[in-house]
């Protein structure tokens, strides 16, 4: 059984959509919805919704962690509000898991228009962001379409399926990173802890992003302070990928 965590912020009728699809699924075990600011709004009533509503706004990787002191299943999974689910992804996902290395799985993210999003990336580097910066390369695996099971170096935070032992081991999210890249952070982190990651193209969500990090100097802001501290965990993190396995 799972224990899923949505935050809201603002994100009104969305979440509440998406909250009742949730329930639906026989798998919910609990939902946790956390409400960063406040809301008012009607959920479904189902015992198995826990709504918390914050005093102060917190930061993306302290309201999962948090959410995650209720968790009592094997499973904890992290869900943006602006999910759709186009149909059950956890029995796909779940079957993943069961590689006895893989802490973390993740469904195929499509945009509202169908097309893949870039949610399966390699790790960044100086060297990768000025490429990136430059529309040379952008992080992605193309090949990734091509497997049902794809192992890459990190998943974006939308929608990740945890084994729940595997997220207490590392200490779940690291909190000092408000906003932006401790999703990359907490994938370094499993990695060298010797868990795999693995995305699953049987298992398909849509997200209907809002890409506030191109819309406001506020969010651009949080971003780079975050890539700032990703880097400064680990110098090996300042290297490509080639290099950065080759130094371990």
């Amino acid at each position: 059984m799972i224990t899923i965590s949505v935050v809201s912020h603002g994100h009104g009728a969305m979440v509440v959509n998406l909250s009742a699809r949730l329930l639906e699924l026989p798998e919910v075990a609990r939902l946790i919805v956390t409400l960063n600011i406040d809301e008012a709004l009607n959920f479904p009533e189902d015992p198995r919704l826990v709504l918390v509503r914050n005093a102060v706004p917190k930061g993306f990787g302290a309201n999962h962690n948090a959410a995650f002191a209720r968790c009592e299943s094997a499973l904890y999974c992290v869900v943006n509000p602006d999910i759709e689910l186009l149909d059950n992804p956890f029995p796909v996902l779940m079957q993943g898991l069961l590689a006895s290395e893989t802490a973390l799985a993740a469904p195929l993210v499509l945009d509202a228009s169908g097309q893949i999003e870039d949610s399966w990336r390699r790790f960044p580097s100086p060297v990768s962001l000025v490429l990136k910066a430059l529309s040379r390369d952008d992080g992605t695996y193309p090949e990734a379409r091509e497997s049902d099971i794809f192992a890459p170096d990190w998943i974006a935070g939308m929608f990740l399926l945890f084994k729940s032992f595997d997220y207490a081991q590392i200490g779940g999210f690291d909190e000092r990173f408000f906003l932006y890249y401790e999703d990359v952070d907490i994938c370094a982190r499993l990695h060298a802890a010797g868990r795999g990651i693995i995305g699953c193209m049987g298992a398909q969500v849509v997200h209907k992003a809002q890409r506030a990090s191109w819309q406001s100097w506020r969010y651009r802001r949080f971003h780079f302070t975050s890539l700032m501290r990703y880097f400064s965990r680990s110098w090996r993190r300042l290297l490509p990928a080639a290099l950065r396995h080759a130094a371990h």
